[in-house]
């Protein structure tokens, strides 16, 4: 059965703040480049990771908080944020 949310994130166009990490330590990392990273995210392509989720808990706050808004939440295939 499929998750009820997808989590994606745009490496390319993330500056590396850490804003995502610090409200939702358990779903993000900066990673070696110093952009974040989902945790257990799934590269799409080359710049973009995804996450299938049945609850999406903190990541709301963390896509809330981005400042540069490349952290996007689709829900039942619907964008949200």
């Amino acid at each position: 059965m499929p998750k009820e949310f997808k989590l994606q994130h745009e490496q390319d166009v993330c500056i590396g703040c850490g804003a995502c990490v610090a409200v939702a330590p358990d779903f993000w990392v900066m990673n070696e480049d110093g952009k974040a990273e989902i945790v257990n995210g799934k590269h799409i392509s080359q710049n973009l990771q995804e996450l299938e989720l049945d609850e999406i808990g903190p990541n709301k706050e963390a896509a809330e908080v981005c400042p540069v808004n490349c952290i996007h939440i689709y829900e039942k295939g619907k964008k949200k944020i």
